[in-house]
């Protein structure tokens, strides 16, 4: 295989790339003396128009490829997976036009962009050297994105948080790839699941499963590797915790699905309920349950809208693990449109936490106070994200925990499956309820303070909220506009 081959096979990370050095090149060159408004809209357009280039060149893809043995897999629900976050990169640079956190605007999109190369290339990896490098990419990206804000101390303590748990999974990752190369001589993952295939859980293979979901714990912010998500959702600028919440999310959930199902082929065991047997399903159920618990009671009691929906994250990435431990193809399919629903959910609260935070100085739930008086169709969007995301019908939320939990239910449902596990999983969305009302609650209910003034949105803002609204309704309305590309 030559170069042009190589650039064919990944000619939306090419044209990304490409974007980068002109978005550097326009705020650096060409808009040097302009104000941060007029050069964060000029680099919005350039980002925007390589973003729409790059999902052009992923849908013209059609035919499959391999490049080096897994370095490099495209086929349609990768390239599908691609547009996905270009459209996720797409609504976070539009919801970051209202900030007013930085002066650095080329770097910051320049980063913005470099992260979602990372995930793009993340989605196309089954060899664990790639699966890494991918992965590092975009969480170095991600890191200096959290303390961007550099009039912001928490800003700096959240990304030092964050980099020194992201260097601690990155080590637990790196040993659990090397007991995978040991044992099976391959770091191509359906190589490595032919090696294993009929070998048992043995010592070394049980130690490599463990650090492997270590390792994407961290990356997924699943308990007890969560420790580092409150801080960096609160402390980070908004869009970039959006950016971190929505785009990753989708990415890490899809490559530790795959590494899981894929790699780990044969060593599954078993989390049926009085039917324990060692394999990576129970390490995966345990950190399941702990996740949805935790995540949804620690929530409750929290002041900060950000960390509110930090610890909501952390809730809903034990529902999304429900789908990797059912390991079915209908699973497979729920988990996919659960975690894209979520992201684009997630980005639009977060979107609306970046402008009341803009007009109000804070993120404390008395901020919010009165939002339905001060900008209606603001608190609009608010009331549609939030209800999706504790799952009330039609919009996508429901749907998606419907079909997640429906999966996971019927995975084994001879012997109960994993039955205990999705009822604690309906009885922890119920719980979730309550701390989404205290938000709406202040919204709607309470009044703000008799001097407050409305609250003015960007245009640009409103019009990515607005359409992000309208598809959490639409997908919910309408599962098989999505389902269909699963």
């Amino acid at each position: 295989m030559n170069y042009l081959q190589v650039i064919q096979l990944a000619a939306p990370e090419t044209a990304l790339t490409i974007t980068v050095l002109v978005v550097l090149a326009v705020d650096l060159i060409v808009l040097r003396g302009q104000t941060v408004e007029q050069r964060f809209h000029a680099g919005m357009l350039v980002s925007i128009i390589g973003c729409l280039m790059a999902a052009i060149l992923a849908f013209a893809h059609f035919e499959q490829g391999n490049l080096l043995n897994g370095m490099l897999v495209v086929d349609p629900q990768t390239n599908f997976l691609k547009v996905v976050l270009l459209m996720l990169t797409i609504f976070t640079v539009l919801i970051s036009a209202s900030g007013k956190f930085t002066e650095h605007v080329g770097e910051y999109l320049s980063l913005v962009l470099l992260g979602t190369i990372g995930l793009m290339f993340l989605v196309s990896a089954e060899d664990l050297l790639m699966i890494f490098i991918s992965l590092e990419l975009a969480s170095l990206s991600l890191y200096i994105l959290t303390a961007f804000n550099k009039r912001n101390a928490r800003a700096s303590e959240a990304a030092l948080k964050y980099f020194l748990f992201g260097g601690m999974s990155a080590a637990f990752l790196l040993f659990g790839f090397s007991l995978l190369y040991g044992l099976s001589g391959s770091t191509n993952l359906p190589q490595i699941a032919a090696s294993l295939a009929g070998r048992g859980p043995d010592l070394l293979l049980l130690v490599a499963i463990v650090t492997t979901v270590i390792g994407f714990g961290f990356k997924v912010a699943a308990v007890p590797f969560h420790l580092w998500a409150p801080d960096a959702y609160e402390g980070a600028p908004t869009p970039s915790a959006a950016f971190i919440a929505s785009g990753s999310k989708v990415a890490s959930f899809y490559i530790l699905a795959k590494i899981l199902t894929l790699g780990f082929g044969g060593a599954e065991g078993s989390a049926v309920w009085h039917g324990y047997v060692s394999g990576w399903t129970p390490v995966i159920a345990i950190v399941a349950a702990l996740s949805m618990v935790l995540g949804n009671l620690t929530a409750i009691v929290q002041s900060s809208v950000k960390r509110l929906l930090a610890y909501s994250a952390i809730a809903h990435a034990g529902y999304m693990l429900l789908g990797v431990l059912a390991n079915t193809p209908s699973s497979h399919s729920a988990l996919l449109f659960y975690v894209i629903t979520y992201a684009l959910t997630v980005l639009g609260a977060f979107g609306v936490v970046t402008v009341v935070e803009a007009a109000t100085g804070g993120d404390a739930l008395a901020n919010f106070a009165g939002l339905n008086r001060r900008a209606p169709g603001l608190s609009l969007c608010l009331l549609v994200f939030l209800l999706s995301l504790a799952g009330i019908p039609p919009l996508a939320g429901f749907i998606g925990k419907f079909f997640l939990f429906s999966a996971a239910g019927g995975a084994d449902a001879e012997h109960l499956g994993l039955l205990w596990l999705v009822i604690l999983a309906i009885v922890m969305s119920a719980v979730s309820f309550y701390y989404y009302l205290q938000v709406l609650k202040q919204a709607y209910v309470l009044d703000a303070a008799a001097d407050a003034p409305a609250i003015k949105v960007p245009p640009v803002t409103m019009f990515a909220l607005v359409l992000l609204a309208a598809l959490v309704i639409i997908l919910g309305c309408a599962p098989g506009l999505l389902l269909r590309h699963l």
